[in-house]
């Protein structure tokens, strides 16, 4: 097989800008209405267009989703985007439900139908089953062993796709009911609230007023919260197994997540080739600044470890390092920055550039936009400061935080 595609999430034009300058192969993207992240910021059709002209002129892929559980009501309306759609030409159409899947291939054949990792594909059987109705990719289910991600693909010549890198849902392939239960807003429908990451105890019904952790601490349990899944350090394994692309979730989360993770797996699926595979410290260590719950391989290697679930407040999300802004451009040795958080003089940043990420280097001058010194400048001012040999237009800038 060639090299597999990086696909990665864009939840706004500003992280799509992000992960295609950090390495992306391809992006996913969607309209609240329609998408699986319906509190995301997403894309109205008209920026659907022009995201559309910028991914076509990088020679990039976009993938669009259309991946909620529909009900008699939205019918009308996806048929209606499916044929908008026409105009956008995207590379492929994520769709869960077979009644939008057949809706698709007979009203847009020319686009590709893209299986949603909704749809469950557990085995080679329903693998065969969406290849014979004319899907061109399988986006497969969470909850596969290595082994049987081999079969499927003995089974099947269309592409397949898998999530590498991000949150894990604790419901099967995402298809949750907590958060329609507990806060009226649907999983299903793209308005999960997350609920499987809420504190919880136990009550016993005739004694409302004790209520006792699950698990025994003072601070209550995070039992249904699973670690993020990382599999960079076992990519060569996924490729071996068949896989066509590694999927990063993520269009909620913020561009220092997707700037940092992209560049990270651009640069292990790159290293592919060598043999025998092996990720550095510094992308394991690189991985590790952005936030995150604590990582797992998932099930790729069998049953998740018990280990692998937060029991505990501690782990909570973490990271340790945030964002301070976007280089928008550059000067004689200096750089605009737009900042995205506070800045003063004494700080220390790094540049998110290939070669120079693990350096550090203290602000010793701010200049405001018009050129004049300032001690300090606060979030969506522009400033600008001393740069580094290899930083460029759209890097981001970013500092460490105290644990």
């Amino acid at each position: 097989m060639k090299k597999p595609e990086l696909l990665a999430p864009a939840g706004n034009f500003e992280k799509l800008v992000t992960a295609l300058h950090y390495g992306a192969d391809a992006v996913y993207m969607g309209i609240s209405e329609l998408s699986l992240r319906a509190r995301a910021d997403n894309f109205t059709f008209k920026e659907l267009q022009d995201a559309a002209g910028l991914i076509r002129r990088k020679g990039k892929k976009l993938y669009i989703t259309v991946n909620i559980f529909p009900h008699n009501r939205d019918i009308a309306m996806i048929r209606h985007h499916l044929h908008e759609l026409r105009n956008i030409r995207p590379d492929g159409i994520i769709i869960s439900d077979p009644g939008v899947v057949e809706m698709a291939i007979d009203s847009v054949p020319e686009i590709p139908v893209h299986i949603s990792t909704q749809a469950n594909i557990t085995n080679h059987r329903a693998a065969r089953f969406w290849e014979q109705l004319g899907a061109r990719r399988l986006v497969l289910a969470r909850e596969l062993s290595l082994d049987e991600i081999k079969e499927i693909r003995d089974n099947v010549s269309i592409d397949l796709e898998c999530f590498v890198h991000g949150a894990i849902c604790i419901s099967y392939s995402g298809r949750c009911y907590i958060s329609s239960f507990l806060a009226n807003r649907s999983g299903n429908l793209g308005e999960c609230t997350n609920s499987c990451r809420w504190n919880y105890t136990l009550m016993e019904e005739m004694r409302p007023e004790e209520r006792h952790p699950v698990y025994e601490n003072d601070r209550g349990t995070y039992v249904m919260s699973s670690r993020d899944l990382c599999m960079i350090e076992h990519l060569d394994k996924l490729y071996d197994a068949g896989i066509n692309s590694f999927k990063i979730e993520g269009r909620m989360k913020g561009i220092n997540y997707v700037a940092g993770v992209v560049k990270t797996y651009r640069e292990a699926i790159d290293g592919l080739h060598h043999k025998p595979y092996k990720v550095s410290k510094q992308s394991m260590n690189e991985l590790s600044m952005f936030s995150s719950r604590g990582y797992t391989t998932g099930m790729f290697f069998g049953k998740q470890p018990d280990r692998d679930y937060n029991h505990d407040e501690k782990n909570k999300y973490s990271m340790s390092h945030e964002l301070v802004g976007i280089v928008t451009s550059l000067n004689n040795g200096h750089v605009q920055l737009a900042l995205r958080n506070t800045l003063k003089l004494g700080d220390t940043i790094q540049f998110l550039s290939h070669g120079i990420e693990n350096r550090t280097y203290v602000v010793d001058k701010i200049l405001s936009r018009e050129g004049l010194p300032i001690e300090s400048a606060r979030n969506e001012q522009m400033v600008i400061i001393p740069s580094e040999p290899g930083v460029r237009a759209n890097d981001l800038v970013r500092r460490p935080v105290s644990p």
